[in-house]
């Protein structure tokens, strides 16, 4: 006798609708807002002595750098890190100032780089094709570190990014742009409540229980922020692709904006930059193509950190909102280093290739690279910092 045959019945056709998938956007772009919103409220109950002991490392700009890559390579999202940083910025009682935080916004986007770093390993069983891969993957990294390298320490001696973003933050206000008592944050706060109130009856409202809700409001972070990456890469992988491909031989400011525009509808730079290594290991596209959407990349996750601004609901809303500008003013700062003057431009792209020659002559190379770089000099001096700090 023959068994039952398993169901493998699709999905009903109503739930791939357009209108549909945007529903399910927003309900997780909520659920994000709430955990940004819930992250500030819970750091702001554990104290201010804490807060102080925790956040003190960051005080030196180059712990708040490596506090961003490692926490980024980590999450393996520098849209995770920067929610998360706009969300403490904007927290009551100011538990993470602006000028801390922009070194860990830098950190981020170096760190993000690490993702499609590893994903050009998977091409390291052929040669010719791991070397094209590595390089395209590789030219994000030196793109990043490139533009910190000069932009950190001009901030140092100028604060030009931390200026320009207060001036521009009093400038929306001043002609009535941004409302902090807005709706918006308004059923943020009431979506706080519930969360807060159990939490606060189970385990109480100081220590234990501010270290759940931090953990609670962090969960929902990354996995609202997953969500809305699966729903969005389902509903625009073949149009990305299309999009992508018919770029190639356009002009390199038309890559940029397709970068930017396509990092905003899937939310996330890593699979707008991950997306390009197999295309460049297939040989379909070449580093000096992929380089401008990798920029343009950089510049389209922003969006989400000025998406986390609006969960601020308090006395330091303008501070979140002046971080998540001080993000999107750093990547614009780094292109306009970087792409305009051929000689410059070339830094990186040459980086990256003397690099991918390296590790298809050794493989362990590659390997020692993304450990190295994204985890083990960051650690090392993290562990340094504190030994002797």
């Amino acid at each position: 006798m023959s068994s039952a045959p398993v169901s493998t019945q699709a999905p009903p056709s109503w739930l791939k609708h357009p209108l549909v998938r945007g529903a399910e956007v927003l309900l997780l772009l909520y659920i994000f807002l709430v955990g940004v919103n819930g992250l500030g409220k819970g750091f702001q109950s554990l104290g201010e002595g804490l807060l102080d002991s925790f956040f003190a490392a960051t005080e030196n700009p180059f712990m708040g750098l490596i506090v961003g890559i490692l926490a980024t390579t980590l999450v393996q999202s520098s849209s995770v890190t920067t929610a998360t940083i706009v969300g403490l910025v904007a927290a009551p009682d100011n538990p993470l100032p602006v000028i801390n935080a922009v070194p860990m916004i830098m950190g981020a986007n170096i760190g993000t780089t690490v993702t499609n770093t590893i994903a050009s390993l998977a091409h390291m069983g052929r040669k010719e094709e791991f070397r094209r891969a590595f390089a395209v993957a590789t030219c994000h990294d030196f793109f990043n570190y490139l533009a910190v390298a000069v932009l950190l320490p001009l901030e140092l001696l100028t604060g030009y990014l931390r200026k320009t973003a207060t001036m521009l933050v009093q400038l929306i206000g001043s002609f009535g742009g941004a409302t902090y008592d807005s709706p918006i944050k308004g059923a943020i706060k009431a979506g706080s409540a519930p969360m807060k109130a159990a939490i606060d009856a189970v385990f109480g409202t100081t220590g234990f229980g501010a270290l759940v809700y931090i953990l609670a409001s962090g969960v929902l972070i990354f996995v609202a922020l997953l969500l809305i990456v699966k729903v969005m890469r389902v509903a625009m992988v073949g149009r990305v692709e299309a999009v992508v491909s018919r770029t190639f031989k356009q002009h390199a400011v038309m890559a940029m904006i397709v970068g930017v525009v396509v990092t905003v509808m899937v939310q996330s730079s890593s699979i707008t930059t991950s997306l390009l290594v197999p295309l460049a290991g297939a040989g379909i596209l070449s580093l000096r193509q992929a380089f401008p959407i990798t920029m343009g990349a950089n510049i389209g996750t922003t969006v989400t950190a000025l998406l986390a601004a609006l969960a601020a609901t308090d006395q330091n809303a303008e501070a979140g909102l002046t971080i998540a500008l001080v993000h999107l003013l750093f990547n614009l700062s780094g292109t306009l280093l970087v792409y305009p003057v051929e000689a410059i431009r070339n830094i990186p792209l040459a980086a990256a290739r003397k690099l991918a020659d390296i590790a298809v002559e050794s493989r362990k190379w590659a390997l020692v690279y993304v450990v190295v770089l994204f985890y083990g000099l960051p650690g090392a001096l993290a562990f340094l910092n504190i030994l002797f700090g």
